[in-house]
């Protein structure tokens, strides 16, 4: 299988306010986020970080998705550098957080076009994007009404359509279905499968046990900002499941860090 996603110990550590400082065992005044982390993502598949609120996850795919930097290591993303080359890196990564915040006074419509515009999209291949992704969720019977006017799952079904304007190679979800409905999770996961059926890459964060079973082909189990596990989800789970092994893994990691 070709690597096209490669993160080479990354780490990230934080300085924390007076107020979380508070919170924190013996009041430390920095928190490692991300702790040598390494793991690699294949062409073609969909490869999921699961982890309780708080592993490193959502840290770890910014700096992959070149939003704030590593302290050390580094990620290459089908050959370019998030240290190196982070405009080049961004030109083949569709990424989507659910902190994404969409500016209330726009449509969906103005939005897809400011974005294509932003990643020079020509003009017919837009119309031609505009057209799969509308349709593909629904925006288009609410292409001109302004964000405000949304639903809260309008509101993400356009994120990702923004998200995916230059038809990247590799997109980076950030908690997918978070939020949302059970309707319009479906409808987001279903989309994702389709993603890989075409050949993308698709990496997701997530807490959520059946979302890796039905998504996943490789799973990485990370905890306190490092990964206790990684492979296959039959490799894996083996004759449990994926609930019941994360918890031992979770088990055993808190018990390790508390030595």
């Amino acid at each position: 299988m070709e690597t096209i996603l490669s993160v080479h110990d990354l780490q990230k550590t934080f300085r924390l306010s007076k107020k979380q400082q508070k919170l924190e065992k013996d009041h430390k005044t920095c928190k490692v986020a991300v702790n040598g982390l390494d793991f690699e993502a294949y062409r073609g598949e969909v490869f999921a970080l699961l982890g309780p609120n708080g592993a490193g996850k959502t840290t770890t795919l910014r700096m992959i998705s070149t939003l704030i930097k590593p302290d050390s290591g580094d990620c290459i993303v089908d050959g370019a550098s998030v240290v190196k080359e982070p405009g080049l890196v961004r030109s083949k990564i569709g990424f989507l957080t659910s902190e994404l915040k969409l500016e209330d006074f726009f449509t969906p419509n103005y939005l897809f076009d400011f974005f294509s515009d932003l990643h020079g999209v020509p003009q017919q291949e837009r119309i031609v994007r505009k057209d799969k992704l509308f349709g593909t969720f629904g925006i288009d019977q609410f292409a001109e009404v302004k964000v405000a006017n949304l639903s809260t799952g309008m509101k993400q079904k356009t994120s990702i359509a923004i998200s995916l304007v230059h038809n990247p190679d590799i997109i980076i979800f950030d908690e997918p279905t978070n939020g949302l409905d059970v309707i319009t999770a479906k409808t987001v996961t279903d989309f994702l499968l389709s993603l890989k059926e075409e050949g993308k890459t698709v990496i997701v964060s997530t807490h959520i046990f059946s979302l890796v079973e039905k998504l996943a082909d490789r799973v990485g189990i990370i905890i306190n900002g490092r990964m206790a596990s990684c492979g296959t989800l039959a490799a894996i789970t083996a004759e449990k499941c994926l609930e019941d092994v994360f918890f031992d893994i979770y088990v055993k990691e808190a018990g390790s860090d508390e030595k």
